[in-house]
């Protein structure tokens, strides 16, 4: 497969890309729904939760961290996950505006 020709693409629609690739994965969709559920939630958590690895949780995570949809504070020898609100509101108006404004013609 090639490399994507991401230039010859809108800032929104890249962007917009990178939101749907990282969430793209059905393990990110259940950390993110555990996490929204949660007031704050120690990583050990999420791998009970979930039932994944430790490590595999981790790698969804920094995937998550990337986008800034979650942040962690570090707590004593624990780190504590939960949702970036304001880059959750912004991603939320971000798809908002692309299903509202994609015409729905059929052929």
């Amino acid at each position: 497969m090639g490399i994507t020709k991401t230039s010859i693409f809108s800032n929104k629609q890249n962007d917009l890309a990178i939101i749907f690739k990282v969430l793209g994965h059905p393990a990110r969709i259940a950390i993110l729904e555990y996490i929204s559920n949660q007031h704050s939630c120690i990583c050990n958590d999420i791998v009970e939760e979930i039932g994944l690895a430790q490590a595999t949780i981790s790698q969804h995570l920094k995937e998550l961290k990337k986008i800034n949809l979650i942040q962690g504070e570090i707590d004593g020898k624990k780190l504590c996950y939960c949702i970036n609100v304001d880059q959750w509101n912004n991603i939320k108006t971000q798809l908002d505006y692309f299903f509202q404004n994609t015409k729905q013609n059929c052929c």
